[in-house]
């Protein structure tokens, strides 16, 4: 197994009317991120190279509205003081294989994945050099790559792009497709709580049971070490779905249409602190935590969250 030396976080997004977005932006951008999520934007920079010196890529290719949506970003990392925040508006392949915007990711610290349509990422870095620059700094550099909603529903190698919740068990409904492939072994889900999305990462975890399904609920994340070790940050829940497990089900045998059985699927929750071991499967619930005037105390990386 090769370890990379960089760092993954995920985060699960969240939806917010304020910070001057209007009605018309948030039926364009439904998934559009609030941004004040401090704990888990603090986490990023305290874990990238230089911390608030830190060189930071933000990518708004899934967005509909990148210009709103990476000033939201100056603004937010601004907030934490750190002003070394730059703005990446790729809209296709020909822009993602500019080689201003190479230089500019061989240079950073921190490159991170705006919401919108995990498609659009596919689509428009999929076999580029610029992709192929982040894995490898991935890899082999203390580097950080993050990703909210799209951007993390796209970092695995399998990604979830379609697929209605309340029709999610039902054959041919979900619909998956090659993701970013920062991260093999897991497929991601995001808005997870809140879109009651669990069916459909139970269909995508059936048609192949040899991956971990991961739920990420709304201003929730998880930091993702040494390619294996997942950490839960943010304030939500994480739902894990396990097929290694899986007994029986009727998937291969029923028409297009119609729903599935699945036996012995197996689920685990996570919340802040708590980490999953992806190599030996083990969940490590962290049970010694108190709460004093809003800040969790004797938990590791406590003070990320005043």
């Amino acid at each position: 197994m090769i370890v990379p030396k960089g760092k993954l976080i995920i985060i699960g997004g969240a939806v917010d009317m304020g910070s001057n977005v209007t009605l018309q932006e948030h039926i364009l951008q439904p998934d559009y991120i609030k941004f004040f999520e401090q704990g888990i934007l603090r986490r990023i920079i305290n874990e990238s190279a230089k911390h608030e010196g830190s060189q930071i890529e933000v990518i708004t290719t899934a967005s509909q509205i990148p210009e709103l949506v990476g000033e939201e970003y100056i603004k937010a990392f601004g907030q934490l003081n750190v002003t070394n925040v730059n703005v990446l508006h790729i809209k296709s392949r020909e822009d993602a294989a500019n080689k201003v915007y190479l230089d500019r990711i061989r240079k950073a610290d921190v490159v991170m994945f705006s919401g919108g349509d995990q498609l659009r990422l596919t689509a428009i870095f999929g076999g580029t050099e610029f992709l192929q620059i982040l894995k490898q700094r991935y890899q082999k550099e203390n580097f950080v790559i993050a990703g909210t909603s799209a951007g993390a529903a796209a970092a695995s190698t399998h990604m979830i792009y379609r697929g209605q919740s309340n029709e999610a068990l039902v054959k041919g409904e979900v619909q998956i497709t090659a993701g970013l492939g920062f991260i093999d072994s897991v497929i991601v889900d995001t808005h997870f709580v809140q879109r009651g999305r669990i069916g459909r990462l139970m269909y995508a975890v059936a048609t192949n049971p040899g991956i971990l399904g991961i739920g990420l609920g709304e201003d929730t994340g998880l930091l993702i070490t040494e390619g294996y070790m997942m950490e839960a940050i943010g304030s939500g829940l994480i739902i894990l779905v396990d097929g290694r497990n899986i007994v029986s089900t009727n998937i291969y045998d029923v028409e297009l249409g119609s729903p599935i059985s699945i036996e012995n699927l197996r689920v685990h929750v996570m919340s802040i602190f708590d980490k999953y071991d992806l190599v030996q499967h083990r969940l490590i619930i962290k049970k010694s935590m108190k709460v004093e005037e809003g800040v969790f105390i004797n938990a590791p990386g406590s003070k990320l969250l005043q």
